[in-house]
């Protein structure tokens, strides 16, 4: 009964007292969101030169607010953006500590983001005490001081609504929100904080012990330190460990030490060395203390990104053009980056299995099998000990360090995929030994700290050793568990599931999700399951990608080799297929997030209804390989452009908009954004901020949809196209920018193609056609393109490089 009660509790107003680089991108995120933002700052001492010059004094308005308002301009300029449209900013208000710290009595939530020490911080409380209104929460966003240290003179009221809120940076893209209470954080807070977390904020929140560094840099840190010291021990450089340590492991591209540039050196030295001072008796207690090559980097400035140059440094050559260098750690000197070539990791291009590809890289005989066994060894043993320490719960560190540092596999699921019994005497050969429970575990029959049971993940809890539910999962569909005992049909390269309430699921799983036959197979074969037995339909996935378009290979093969009649058949099918969602007895809603591009675009666009994660990129990028969208794209367009035409609305406008964002292959940064391409229908497509809870919400849109009484479509023929007219400013258009150099030959060719299309051919004046007569047209396009030596150049630079060229 508490938990629901706290659930009532609302957030309209946040306040986020510091504007440094997490400070601004918090309030940026809770404005994403919708909610109102005071974002506050301290006031200048000094006026700058130009403010001098202008007569200005340090009472302007304009002067007191400009540390903050100058953070906030430097944060909306960063790349990635941390706002999902530039409209959202108009949430946040600025102001400072001095002026405007009264307006935090208006906020429902004050969170804290200055300086990390604790005299400051204090002192911001005792100020925000005056002001506060008895029962607002009130947390903090440090990265290790310990949170009980903080409430010295605070009220109880202040103490009941008090816990530290550890945000990842950057917050808009890393999913992990560590709660942590003090002993007198009241349990109704902490409940609201961890749902507020993951359903409003999009987060994976994770209770965490207040200890040193928490749970995500506790382990994340001591794995960066770790490997510095097993640089120097296995003289490897710095192109290796990113190459050893980046996606053949299942995290970011940027791997050990870009991350370090990314994150910057003084900041990771500042975790390590806190965690060096307050962590005397851990065991790996000497890894925290830097090797002399840090320590000369610090000295030097070389702090990474914000300083121009760390482990990597960018240059430019003789000729002008920029070059990355990395440095070598024995000389402290840059160099050109090195190819890194190991048999071991030869051996796994061809794996895709994540958990199949570990074992691989353990059993390694070279030099990288060496280093993958040292570092994992020494991090199982790091993890088992620190259990019960930072956490009574292996899922926790699991999730922290997935949804904290972009991992697929957290530490235990790594250990499970390698084998939990067999790596103990592995480790043990190595010199590491793990914490007593991990044997007592498996010397009770127990070989794996995860198992599914009915399709649901159970954990080991090695207080009760036994298994129990992860808590909060059973809100969330999970494929790959459903589809241990749910599984309805499968082929290499989709597999459709019962998620449930008479609602199939049909996923992808080639590579970067690529639409190729057997795709499309899996696609019709669900919805003719679907329209016989069930009630709607999901297209969704858990991949990195919802789909990275169709399969360019196939395209090029067929178009190479002149199989016409294969490649017009092939498009056929697509087309077919995008219309077979569109026109089924069921509902079927798409839930893309992620790279949604070209033909995994067609399929959203031919969805009933989209259920977008907000990180959702969307785009119609087939201009880019010298085609034009063929699964139907171009003709949704040209229905899209139809029915958005007002009584009055100047045409050539609405046009030359769905001209462009085709022509010029736009991408959402963002599911809003993406409403403004087009992409989706505003009013009718929605926005899941949650990526663990897209697959349900695309569910319950899709039971919604057939419980009101699903009424199968009617095949359009009564769309506007303007024919001879429209196509002549798509001429003109294209005419005059190549005779401005800023389109090559074949753009202007393609752009012509394209506009044919979307104005419904060589017609005398505007007429209404039928969506059969758009795609004939969409075809004969696409494939007349495909005959083009350009566009074959094109196709096999994407192929080969995976850059697009320009010919």
């Amino acid at each position: 009964m508490e938990k629901a009660l706290t659930r009532r509790r609302t957030i309209n107003n946040v306040a986020v007292l510091g504007s440094g680089v997490m400070g601004s991108r918090i309030a940026c995120h809770f404005a994403n969101i919708g909610v109102k933002v005071l974002l506050l700052d301290i006031v200048p001492n000094e006026l700058e030169e130009k403010e001098k010059a202008a007569g200005k004094s340090l009472e302007d308005k304009a002067v007191r607010n400009r540390i903050v308002n100058a953070a906030l301009q430097s944060t909306l300029k960063s790349n990635p953006s941390p706002i999902y449209e530039k409209s959202m900013v108009s949430r946040i208000t600025t102001g400072n500590f001095d002026d405007d710290l009264e307006k935090i009595s208006e906020c429902d939530w004050v969170i804290e983001v200055v300086v990390e020490r604790l005299d400051i911080k204090q002192q911001v409380f005792a100020n925000v005490e005056k002001y506060r209104k008895p029962g607002t929460l009130i947390t903090s966003n440090t990265s290790g001081i310990p949170i009980h240290t903080m409430l010295k003179d605070r009220s109880e009221d202040f103490q009941k609504h008090f816990c530290g809120t550890h945000f990842f940076n950057p917050p808009r893209y890393l999913k992990l929100l560590e709660i942590i209470p003090s002993p007198k954080t009241d349990s109704s807070v902490i409940d609201f904080l961890m749902h507020y977390g993951d359903l409003y904020l999009g987060k994976t929140t994770v209770l965490c012990k207040d200890t040193p560094a928490f749970i995500a840099n506790r382990i994340g840190v001591y794995g960066i330190m770790a490997l510095f010291h097993l640089v120097e021990e296995m003289e490897l450089t710095v192109d290796e460990v990113d190459k050893l340590t980046g996606p053949v492991l299942g995290r970011p591209k940027s791997a050990t030490f870009r991350t370090c540039d990314v994150v910057g050196l003084d900041t990771l030295v500042h975790v390590a060395n806190g965690l060096d001072e307050n962590c005397k008796d851990d065991e790996a207690h000497h890894l925290f203390t830097m090797p002399g090559y840090i320590a000369k980097m610090v000295e030097n400035d070389w702090l990474g990104s914000k300083s121009g140059q760390g482990f990597y440094k960018k240059e430019k050559d003789d000729k002008g053009k920029s070059t990355i260098l990395s440095l070598n750690l024995k000389t402290l000197k840059y160099e050109p980056k090195q190819k890194v070539k190991y048999a071991t990791l030869e051996q796994t291009k061809s794996i895709d299995d994540l958990k199949e590809r570990y074992k691989v890289l353990l059993s390694g005989k070279d030099k990288a099998g060496d280093f993958y066994r040292k570092a994992f060894y020494g991090l199982f043993q790091y993890v088992s000990n620190r259990v019960p320490e930072i956490s009574d719960d292996i899922y926790k560190i699991d999730d922290a360090l997935k949804a904290g540092f972009a991992w697929e596999l957290g530490p235990f699921e790594a250990w499970d995929a390698v084998g939990v019994k067999e790596t103990l005497k592995a480790m043990e050969d190595e010199g590491m030994k793990a914490a007593q429970w991990v044997y007592d575990m498996v010397e009770s029959g127990t070989d794996s700290f995860y198992k599914l049971d009915a399709g649901v993940k159970n954990y080991f809890k090695p207080g009760e050793k036994a298994y129990g539910s992860i808590p909060g999962k059973e809100d969330f569909i999970i494929l790959e568990n459903v589809k241990a005992t749910k599984t309805v049909w499968k082929n290499s390269g989709s597999t459709i599931t019962d998620i449930g309430d008479g609602i199939l699921n049909v996923e992808f799983h080639t590579k970067m999700n690529t639409i190729g036959g057997e795709v499309i197979q899996g696609i019709q074969k669900a919805v003719d399951l679907a329209e016989k037995d069930f009630r709607g339909l999901v297209v969704a996935n858990d991949g990195a990608h919802f789909s990275a378009g169709a399969n360019v290979g196939m395209i090029f093969m067929f178009a190479i080799e002149q199989e016409y009649d294969e490649l017009d058949m092939a498009v056929r099918m697509f087309q077919n297929t995008t219309m077979r969602l569109r026109y089924s007895s069921i509902p079927v809603v798409a839930a893309p997030h992620n790279l949604t591009l070209g033909g995994g675009c067609e399929i959203c666009l031919h969805a009933d209804k989209v259920v977008a994660h907000a990180e959702a990129y969307m785009g119609l990028v087939e201009f880019g390989v010298g085609l034009i969208p063929g699964g139907g794209g171009t003709k949704e367009f040209a229905v899209r452009f139809s029915d958005e035409l007002q009584e009055g609305d100047v045409e050539i406008n609405t046009l030359t908009d769905k001209f462009l964002t085709i022509g010029q292959a736009k991408v959402s940064t963002s599911a809003y954004e993406a409403f403004d391409l087009g992409h989706l229908k505003k009013g009718h497509d929605t926005v899941t901020v949650s990526r663990d809870r897209l697959i349900v919400d695309a569910k319950e849109s899709a039971i919604q949809m057939a419980e009101a009484g699903y009424t199968q479509p009617i095949e359009r023929t009564d769309i506007k196209v303007l024919g001879k007219s429209g196509m002549g400013i798509v001429y003109v258009g294209s005419d005059t920018m190549k005779a401005g150099n800023y389109i090559s030959e074949h753009d202007q060719l393609i752009s012509q193609k394209l506009g044919s299309v979307l104005c419904g051919g060589n017609l005398s004046a505007p007429t209404k056609v039928s969506e059969k007569y758009l795609l004939d047209l969409e075809r004969e396009a696409f494939l007349s393109l495909c005959g083009e030596r350009k566009t074959l150049e094109r196709l096999q630079s994407i192929i080969k490089t995976g850059k697009v060229l320009r010919n």
